[in-house]
């Protein structure tokens, strides 16, 4: 028989270290620290956070739109044509939205003059009613008739 058996010592073959999660826990660097092990820490800033969602200074002081900051919108004038346009095609708002694959609050918007000018609506616009909205300047309206072919 086996007289050299203890049976109160365990060997132990394998330990498993903790998991991630547990190693960076409050709890194991202050341990590690205790310990007089390196640790080191990085705090990572807006870390988790969807950034498409947060608004930063800049937004919202555009946003705000003060005199010397502000938002250029599409002229009356373009807004007329477009309404213009449209009246003459027989098509009413929610028409032209479909045709140009936009929501109708778009073409409300640029109707009335709120719209930020967007170079591909005005295209889309553009090519629906036949008619030209932008000149040699980036969103800069011109005289507007039906197009040249």
């Amino acid at each position: 028989m086996m007289a050299e058996s203890d049976w109160d010592s365990v060997t132990v073959l394998r330990k498993r270290a903790p998991p991630a999660s547990q190693a960076r826990s409050k709890q194991a660097v202050a341990a590690a620290q205790r310990k007089g092990q390196d640790v080191e820490t990085t705090k990572k800033w807006s870390a988790g956070q969807n950034k498409q969602h947060v608004l930063s200074r800049n937004t919202a002081k555009l946003d705000r739109e003060t005199e010397e900051l502000h938002h250029t919108r599409v002229p009356m004038e373009v807004g007329k044509l477009i309404q213009k346009g449209r009246q003459e095609k027989g098509l009413n708002q929610k028409d032209l939205a479909t045709r140009i694959s936009e929501k109708p609050q778009i073409v409300t918007d640029y109707e009335v003059g709120r719209a930020i000018p967007n170079n591909v609506v005005l295209g889309k616009i553009e090519r629906v009613l036949e008619i030209k909205l932008r000149g040699k300047d980036i969103g800069q309206p011109l005289h507007l008739g039906p197009k040249k072919k």
